[in-house]
């Protein structure tokens, strides 16, 4: 039995649209919220609520995830560094934004102003350029990625001492409170702490290495798995290998936009693929069969029909695009070419096919140079 699809968690049908999906998920996530459910399980199906919602409610994931299937969109970006640091990562479902909602939902926030506490690490975007033969089939791709990892002198604390006191500035909260009083009454401004940034913690003592922020750049080489399927403009998230978050707080991740280049020979059609075949006027009338070659690099036979017409497209099932479900396929579109010039052989047979169709050939209007003077000369008489 395969894995629970994201429809399944939130238990709606697969043409439910966005209000429903919504209901759905606000439904259950009182239900399983940490802080309300204490049943064994809860914190784990919480969060296969937040990845089913993130996905479905976003048209572009949606669409994605029912081409691709719960198997390849869950894991289609699963990458690793090429080396270091014992850092793990892999693809999975935007998790961002729905603090706002279970504020609401459990009493915090309200005031207006960020809470105290950890950054999580900002995302960071990379394009990436592909064949349609990995488009097509899926491939493995190894790219350099610098961005900022927890410093590892301090374990990413920013302190010397691994240590982190309370600010005395804000006391704590990240915020700092300026009152002012005009002729409207008494106003409360609120605005970030700028001795801790926000965090509502200070290093005991800067860490020299990366002078208290935690962070350091690096470059790393990454591995991207890229799924069968793909098309231009899809993205590809892999969770975690963003920018350093704060001390406590997670990384950012990391986007792979996805164009794919054209190709000489195939052109794609949605999950199908197109590519011309050219045979004789002779292969057309009675039938052939050609030897094509698929977009995975084999040779396979064509059988021609008697009669086809130029321009027509002949389909070869399940030598497309891969993908979820059934391939797509191969479609040939049939091209006659007519020789440019004939043996004597050649025109003869033409020839023939032409008095057994009741037609007479057309006669050269080449003339050679002495008939040329002779018509000139009649020309002057009249």
């Amino acid at each position: 039995m395969g894995p629970e699809s994201y429809y399944d968690i939130l238990g709606v049908a697969r043409d439910a649209n966005e209000k429903e999906i919504k209901k759905a998920y606000r439904d259950l996530a009182r239900k399983y919220h940490p802080d309300v459910c204490k049943e064994s399980g809860a914190e784990e199906k919480f969060k296969k609520i937040n990845e089913a919602y993130s996905v479905l409610s976003d048209s572009q994931k949606r669409a994605q995830y029912d081409h691709m299937g719960h198997d390849a969109f869950s894991h289609a970006s699963k990458g690793s560094y090429s080396g270091g640091g014992g850092y793990g990562g892999g693809f999975n479902a935007d998790f961002s934004g729905f603090g706002d909602i279970f504020d609401t939902f459990f009493g915090g926030g309200g005031g207006g102003g960020r809470s105290a506490g950890p950054r999580p690490g900002a995302d960071l975007l990379m394009k990436m350029r592909i064949t349609l033969e990995d488009a097509a089939l899926g491939t493995e791709k190894e790219v350099g990625l610098t961005h900022s990892e927890p410093c590892p002198d301090c374990d990413g604390t920013g302190s010397q001492t691994k240590k982190l006191n309370t600010c005395t500035t804000c006391g704590g909260t990240g915020q700092m409170r300026q009152m002012s009083q005009s002729i409207f009454g008494q106003f409360v401004r609120m605005s970030t702490c700028t001795a801790c940034g926000g965090r509502g913690r200070i290093p005991e003592e800067r860490c020299r290495a990366c002078g208290g922020s935690g962070r350091q750049q690096v470059h790393r080489k990454v591995t991207v798995n890229v799924p069968p399927g793909v098309d231009t403009g899809m993205r590809l998230r892999m969770e975690g290998f963003g920018e350093a978050g704060d001390y406590g707080a997670p990384n950012g991740d990391l986007y792979i936009e996805l164009e794919v280049a054209p190709h000489k020979r195939f052109v794609r059609r949605g999950y199908d693929l197109e590519t011309p075949v050219t045979i004789s006027a002779a292969q057309a009338a009675l039938g052939s069969k050609v030897e094509i070659g698929t977009i995975d690099g084999r040779n396979i036979d064509l059988s021609i029909p008697p009669g086809v017409q130029h321009g027509t497209g002949l389909k070869i099932p399940g030598e497309g695009i891969r993908r979820h479900g059934r391939p797509g396929d191969l479609i040939a579109r049939v091209g006659i070419v007519i020789p440019g010039s004939l043996s004597a052989e050649q025109r003869e047979l033409y020839e023939k096919l032409l008095e057994i169709e009741g037609k007479r050939p057309q006669k050269s209007h080449k003339k050679g140079f002495f008939q040329d003077v002779v018509d000139k000369v009649k020309e002057t008489v009249k």
